[in-house]
């Protein structure tokens, strides 16, 4: 199908509002060579439609089947976090891939979210052994005045009444040893997530 002046107009305002959008979710450079590539599918997709019943119907529908600038911009944005994540490992970019599948998806909010829960309880053990010989009264195993069984593990400012820390700084290797574990099956996990989702449309 040859496009009139008024087809080439509307690819044109379809191509300028993805740009647009795209330009929000990826960096500049990369955003024009998104807008490149989809724009050559586009115009192979014309150049194969054969037009009927009309140059506006047969346009409408090819645009239509590509779906709104903007939620192309979020799938192809989406997309290629995703395979940086993936292919290189690297924190950042499993971390922005999962939260770009947080804000576009529901699976991928609560898939952040116990990403979220992970690194935190990580990070809280993490803490208490750094903090456990700076502050070894109130950093530790925790058990009530009447008994020995510890209760809990944390840090109270100040000590609680009737409790006391136990376990000295055992906690240390402790807490450090779970809190790198969780950690790293967390990011572990992060990165399984983020390659099923990547995968999950390949039969």
């Amino acid at each position: 199908m040859n496009l009139t002046e008024i087809g080439e107009s509307r690819i044109n305002g379809y191509l300028y509002v993805l740009a647009r959008s795209l330009k929000t979710f990826l960096p500049a450079e990369v955003a024009r060579d998104a807008v490149r590539e989809i724009e050559s599918h586009v115009r192979e997709r014309v150049a194969a439609a054969d037009g009927a019943p009309n140059e506006r119907a047969a346009l409408e529908r090819i645009l239509d089947e590509l779906g709104p600038p903007l939620r192309v911009a979020q799938a192809y944005s989406t997309e290629r976090v995703i395979d940086e994540a993936v292919t290189t490992g690297r924190v950042v970019p499993v971390l922005r891939a999962t939260w770009h599948l947080a804000v576009s998806t529901s699976a991928g909010f609560f898939a952040a979210l116990g990403v979220l829960v992970g690194y935190l309880i990580g990070f809280a053990f993490v803490a208490i052994a750094l903090l456990e010989p700076i502050f070894p009264n109130n950093v530790g195993l925790w058990v009530k005045d009447s008994g020995e069984i510890p209760w809990r593990l944390g840090a109270q400012f100040p000590a609680p009444p009737g409790e006391h820390v136990v376990g000295g700084y055992s906690v240390i290797p402790l807490s450090l040893f779970a809190g790198l574990l969780i950690l790293v099956v967390t990011y572990r996990c992060t990165r399984g997530f983020l390659a099923w989702w990547r995968n999950r449309g390949v039969s």
